[in-house]
C-alpha cells in the first residue's frame, strides 16, 4: 500500500477515515465526466447493494456493468447514478435473430427497471472481426435501438458498442490514426449508425499495454506525466501524455470513417496495481488515475475544452480473472476500503 502522508502517530482508524475523506473529495471534484466499470469476478465481493451504497458514499455518479444482472438492477433502483448496461456477447446471435427477441431483453432488462437511470447500452465488447458472433453484431444493435425507440427512450437512452484500441491499424503520430482493414468494414455501418442516432463512439483506452508491450514507450508518457523529454510532436499539436494521443487517434480514424461528428466516450481505462511486474504498483495505478482524472477535463489538442465521460476500470480487485494482473484493478479493495488515496492537487 502507499504511505499515508499522515504522521506515524496517527491512528490507523483515522488514518482510514482520511483516506476515505480523500477519495470521496477526489471523486466529487471530478464532476460529471467520471465512471466506474463494475465487475464481479470475484467470490469475496460486496453484496450489489453495497456496492451501490459505496458509489453513493464516494458521489461516483456513472457506472458500467457488463451484464444485466438482475440485483445490481434493482439496487440502482431510486439512485441517482446513470448506467451503461452491457449486452454479453453470448446474447448477439439472439438479439440479431428477431426483432421480437431484443423487445424481450429490453422489456426484461431495460423497461422492467423504470427508476434505474439508463444512460447507454451497448451492445458487445471488444467484438473482433473474426469472432463468431461478428456477423451478429450490427443487427443487434439496429434490433435494441429499435425496441428503445419503440419504448420511447431514443433521445434518453443511446445504444453503441464497445471497440478498443486494436481496431486501429496505425495511431502514431494521432493524426494519422486510421482503422485497419478488417475492422473498416464490421465499423463501417455502426459509424454510419452512430451518426444517425447521435450516439457515442465507445472505446476502451489502456496505455498500461502500450507500455507493457513496449519498453520504447516511456513509462512517464504512459502514466500520464509531464516530461519534457517525452512528448510527440504531430503539428500543430503537441502530446505529453498517451492517453490523450490514443484519444486522438481515434478521433482521427473516426474522420477518416465518415464519424468526425461523434463524441468518444472511454468505456474503461486504468493501470493494474500488482502482478504483472514492477512498474504493476500502487504508486502507479494511483499516479496513472489521478492523472486520468485531470486529463479527462481538459479534453485533447484536437477537442481543447471538450470533457472527455471516461470509466474507470475498476471498482474492485477481481481475484477470479486471469492472467494475474488482471485481479488488481481495483479503486477498492473487496472490504469496500480504497486501494490508495487519489492525489487531484
Amino acid at each position: 500500500m502507499a504511505k499515508s502522508s499522515a504522521s506515524h502517530k496517527t491512528s490507523p482508524m483515522i488514518s482510514i477515515v482520511l483516506l476515505a475523506g480523500l477519495l470521496m473529495s477526489c471523486l466529487h471534484i471530478t464532476g460529471a465526466q467520471m465512471g466506474v466499470c463494475y465487475g464481479t469476478l470475484g467470490d469475496n465481493l460486496p453484496s450489489e447493494q453495497e456496492v451501490v451504497d459505496l458509489f453513493n458514499q464516494y458521489n461516483i455518479r456513472r457506472m458500467r456493468i457488463y451484464d444485466p444482472n438482475p440485483r445490481t438492477l434493482q439496487a440502482l433502483g431510486g439512485s441517482s447514478i446513470e448506467l451503461m448496461l452491457g449486452v454479453p456477447n453470448s446474447d448477439l446471435p439472439s438479439i440479431s435473430s428477431s426483432q421480437a427477441n431484443a423487445d424481450a431483453w429490453v422489456q426484461n432488462n431495460v423497461l422492467k427497471y423504470s427508476d434505474v437511470k439508463f444512460r447507454y447500452i451497448a451492445v458487445g465488447n471488444e467484438v473482433k472481426p473474426g469472432d463468431d458472433f461478428a456477423p451478429a453484431l450490427f443487427p443487434a444493435m439496429q434490433n435494441i435501438q429499435n425496441s428503445i425507440s419503440a419504448a420511447g427512450l431514443g433521445n434518453q437512452i443511446k445504444v453503441s458498442t464497445v471497440t478498443f484500441a486494436a481496431a486501429l491499424g496505425e495511431s502514431y503520430p494521432p493524426s494519422r490514426g486510421v482503422f485497419n482493414a478488417e475492422y473498416q468494414s464490421l465499423l463501417a455501418p455502426i459509424i454510419s449508425f452512430l451518426v444517425s442516432n447521435q450516439s457515442p463512439f465507445l472505446v476502451n483506452l489502456y496505455p498500461y499495454f502500450s507500455r507493457a508491450g513496449n519498453n520504447d514507450v516511456p513509462l512517464n508518457y504512459a502514466l500520464l506525466v509531464p516530461d519534457p523529454s517525452a512528448t510527440v510532436s504531430d503539428p500543430p499539436f503537441e502530446y505529453n501524455n498517451l492517453f490523450a494521443a490514443m484519444v486522438d487517434a481515434v478521433y482521427s480514424a473516426l474522420e477518416k470513417a465518415g464519424g468526425g461528428s461523434l463524441e468518444i466516450v472511454v468505456s474503461e481505462s486504468g493501470w493494474p496495481s500488482a502482478g504483472g511486474g514492477p512498474e504493476t504498483n500502487i504508486d502507479n495505478a494511483r499516479t496513472y488515475n489521478t492523472n486520468l482524472v485531470q486529463q479527462v477535463k481538459n479534453g485533447t489538442p484536437k477537442r481543447p475544452g471538450r470533457p472527455i465521460e471516461t470509466y474507470i476500470f475498476a471498482t474492485f480487485d477481481e481475484n477470479q480473472k486471469q492472467p494475474e494482473y488482471e485481479k488488481f484493478w481495483g479503486l477498492f479493495l473487496p472490504s469496500k476500503q480504497p486501494k490508495y488515496q487519489i492525489q487531484l492537487d
